[in-house]
């Protein structure tokens, strides 16, 4: 009896460990296990918000007129505890100067509100042949930005293959850190894995998006990448 005893224990334990480690072996993106979030219009925060160190919170969009940003956000978060992004998506770089406006008092807003604030993160799909342009335009944001606050951009995986140098040399001295996306929808992009493995070409502190529940396998060369930051996953509402 107690051989068998032993046995039973023995697989209650087994199944109880397969159950804990399931989702890290399983190559999806479970929310548990990181720090990092996008929180972004609609999605409800689950408990990884309440616990995170670190959010990416969406405050508002420009539309492709340019005209105006539009709010998605309208009370700022009080998060003391957490270091906080206010997030500004944009459909075009032809801004209005309102906009430049808007954003700083929305930035002040958000500072007094929660003293982890870090700063602004653009999150506009530059395509690699025109990040010279957006080089350009992050150079201009950056000059009237006060200097407290830092400045963080998304990324193409295809700058990190495809993009010239000295395009990307040009963003060091600009941004603080760039986060590239791994995903479109809720899926992740197949083949990320080879884009990825040549990240460390992309000169500034990076960190890579991921999409919850989307296919993920770290590619070996990111933890030997001295400007590799970690991950940030973007949140979605159950399907």
């Amino acid at each position: 009896m107690l051989l068998v005893g032993r046995g039973i224990i023995a697989a209650l334990l087994g199944a109880l460990l397969v159950s804990a480690c399931g989702d890290k072996e399983s190559g999806r993106v479970d929310p548990a296990d990181h720090a990092a979030f996008y929180l972004w219009a609609g999605v409800r925060p689950g408990p990884e918000v309440a616990r995170a160190s670190e959010l990416y919170i969406l405050d508002g969009e420009v539309r492709r007129n340019g005209e105006r940003l539009v709010a998605l956000h309208p009370q700022a978060p009080r998060l003391a505890d957490k270091r906080l992004w206010l997030v500004v998506r944009t459909q075009t770089l032809e801004w209005n100067p309102a906009v430049r406006s808007v954003i700083l008092r929305d930035l002040a807003h958000w500072a007094a509100a929660s003293p982890g604030l870090q700063g602004l993160q653009v999150d506009f799909d530059a395509a690699t042949a025109h990040l010279d342009d957006y080089a350009a335009f992050l150079r201009e944001l950056r000059a009237v930005l006060p200097p407290r606050y830092r400045l963080s951009i998304t990324g193409l995986m295809d700058w990190s293959a495809n993009a010239d140098p000295t395009v990307l040399a040009r963003l060091k001295g600009t941004v603080d850190e760039v986060v590239v996306q791994s995903y479109q929808g809720r899926t992740t992009i197949p083949g990320y894995e080879r884009y990825l493995e040549r990240l460390a070409r992309v000169p500034v502190p990076h960190k890579v998006a991921l999409v919850e529940g989307g296919a993920w396998r770290e590619p070996a060369a990111l933890r030997s990448d001295p400007l590799f930051r970690g991950y940030v996953v973007f949140l979605l509402n159950p399907s």
